[in-house]
């Protein structure tokens, strides 16, 4: 039990700080978040701090206990905008656009959302 909830907050923090380290620069609309997702990937500019905004609030969701209907929400949406990003970088033709290294950045919410349901299995609320 004590490795599955230590496992579950390392995946969780670490997938945490990885969307709340680029939803800051989003939200914020730093030169390189605007560089990247306007210049490069051609999405406009009304999108970036609305995005990065999610990510935080998906952040903080996934760290909060309690309120797994949220939490559930939160996994979901950051999941999808880590695949919605994968996907925009593979349709762009560019040489630093290589899709495959988004690959272990793409592990990460998905090892969190199997040590999250086993945590829950474990303290019975699953």
């Amino acid at each position: 039990m004590k490795t599955t909830k230590i496992l579950y907050w390392v995946f969780n923090i670490l997938f945490a700080v990885l969307m709340l380290s680029s939803g800051i620069q989003n939200a914020m609309s730093t030169p390189d978040s605007v560089k990247m997702m306007h210049d490069s990937l051609g999405y406009p500019l009304y999108f970036i701090p609305f995005i990065g905004v999610a990510k935080i609030l998906g952040s903080i969701a996934i760290l909060i206990p309690g309120f797994p209907r949220i939490k559930e929400w939160a996994y979901a949406g950051l999941t999808f905008d880590l695949i919605g990003a994968t996907y925009s970088i593979y349709c762009v033709p560019t040489p630093e656009g290589k899709w495959y290294y988004m690959v272990p950045f793409l592990a990460l919410p998905v090892l969190a959302y199997i040590f999250y349901h086993k945590k829950l299995a474990l303290t019975g609320k699953a």
